[in-house]
């Protein structure tokens, strides 16, 4: 008879007290695999693989407030751009920088829909036929955003309001407390699931965007943004914003917009609005190299126009801070739940020694070396530290398999049933450890074991 068949005799005669103590251990190690999975998630969600650009430029402020806007959809965006930003800094003909530009996507916030409250960004075809992360790209059912009043939405508003392509809805203005636009968007394409914030975003056409009644600037306030930005307006644009401005309030005279249903169509009504009363919350752009980025970001700062930041600078600040003190926090308390599991086989051992004395002097009696008998005792250790690993580490994944929807449907956040950390491979070293040190004691009682004294008793 070896070694194992003997210690597994021996838990299967106390195999009460032993299942509980491996189910403790199990208890401990389920808890760390399923923080350990988590942590895993947020720092994908939070960082530069979650994102595939290079800066994103917004208005004067927190770098922080404008990533989790334009990134992660969390807060309101602060006072727009003009387009002629975009248009003429960035990419006009005579810009130092146009060369150095991969792609810059445009993006305008505010509103949301008026099922659900989702955010709104009004952005242009091209936002889907680049990387939503490194490597990956968006997979679409349907078609993208190719007239006025065409919209894309994320899969998880799909599911939560019961959407797909040809639904309708209209957005309301500046937030779910605002007024209910006349206006109709049509559904035309659904997007398959990311694990980022284009799940809960409905995306429109930029252009039917700026077509919405309320959402024009009136001329003077429009001339006089564009001075204060810095920006020179001729007699000739001034007279054109003006007219533009009044083509537009003239073409909703008298109706108070009812009735001004695009219903996804433009049925005549779409009215080109010009650059200059357009405005841009953020522009997401990707340069040719991070060199470029870099000196782009430096440039831009240093005027008084814009903010621009590489995203995961404020968000690895965040997860500092912040987060990464949570995840320490959850981390070491599922730590000291093992170290209790550990004390408890310890415990329940180390009171079975007197239980067991009478057993041990049979077994040295009948030739057991001390030695042979101490490993007994150490092997149950293991065995009991191990196979409550084993079970912990397939109890923690199917927490993570069963939890993993409901997550995505309060955070959307998409966590994979099979999601792996590397640390998980350091939870068997250290359980060897604990097992090993829990053992030494009760071990080294059994090996000083009396024979004749616990025979006579």
């Amino acid at each position: 008879m070896n070694l194992f068949t003997i210690t597994f005799k021996s838990l299967r005669q106390r195999r009460l007290s032993s299942s509980l103590t491996a189910v403790s251990v199990a208890l401990g190690i389920m808890l760390m695999v399923a923080v350990l999975v988590m942590n895993s998630v947020i720092g994908d969600a939070f960082s530069q693989r979650s994102v595939a650009v290079h800066l994103v430029i917004g208005p004067k402020g927190s770098e922080l407030a404008n990533v989790l806007t334009a990134v992660y959809r969390v807060g309101k965006a602060g006072e727009p751009l003009p387009y002629r930003f975009l248009r003429d800094d960035l990419l006009g003909a005579d810009s130092k920088w146009k060369d150095s530009i991969e792609f810059a996507i445009p993006m305008t916030m505010g509103d949301v829909t008026e099922e659900g409250a989702f955010p709104i960004v009004g952005t242009v075809p091209d936002y889907f036929f680049v990387e939503y992360a490194s490597g990956r790209q968006f997979r679409l059912k349907g078609k993208g955003l190719e007239r006025s009043f065409d919209a894309v939405i994320g899969a998880r508003v799909a599911r939560e309001n019961g959407w797909d392509v040809g639904s309708e809805f209209k957005l309301v203005h500046g937030g779910a407390s605002g007024h209910v636009h006349d206006e109709k968007f049509t559904v035309v394409g659904v997007l398959a699931p990311t694990g980022t914030a284009n799940d809960r975003t409905v995306f429109v056409h930029m252009e039917g965007f700026y077509q919405i009644a309320g959402h024009e600037k009136p001329a003077e306030e429009a001339i006089e943004r564009l001075k204060k930005f810095g920006y020179t307006v001729t007699p000739a644009e001034e007279a054109a914003i003006r007219e533009a401005v009044a083509g537009h309030d003239h073409g909703h005279e008298g109706h108070d917009h009812a009735g001004h249903d695009h219903a996804g169509h433009d049925h005549g009504h779409s009215h080109k609005v010009p650059d200059d009363l357009k405005e841009i919350s953020f522009i997401l752009l990707k340069a040719k190299s991070g060199v470029e980025a870099l000196m782009m970001s430096g440039a831009i700062n240093e005027g008084v126009r814009a903010l621009a930041v590489n995203p995961i600078k404020p968000m690895n600040q965040l997860m500092n801070d912040v987060i990464g003190n949570i995840q320490k926090l959850l981390l070491f308390l599922t730590m000291l739940i093992v170290v209790v599991a550990g004390v408890g086989i310890f415990v329940s051992i180390y009171n079975s020694m007197s239980d067991r004395r009478r057993e041990i002097a049979i077994m040295r009696a009948l030739g057991a070396h001390r030695g042979t008998v101490f490993l007994i005792i150490l092997t149950e250790s293991l065995l009991l530290c191990i196979g409550g690993g084993v079970l912990g580490l397939l109890m923690g994944h199917g927490l993570v398999f069963v939890a993993a929807p409901f997550v995505e449907a309060e955070s959307g956040l998409t966590i994979s049933p099979w999601q792996f950390d590397w640390v998980e491979l350091l939870l068997f070293p250290i359980l060897l450890v604990l097992a090993t040190l829990i053992g030494i004691l009760p071990g080294l009682t059994a090996y000083r074991t009396d024979v004749a004294q616990s025979l006579s008793e």
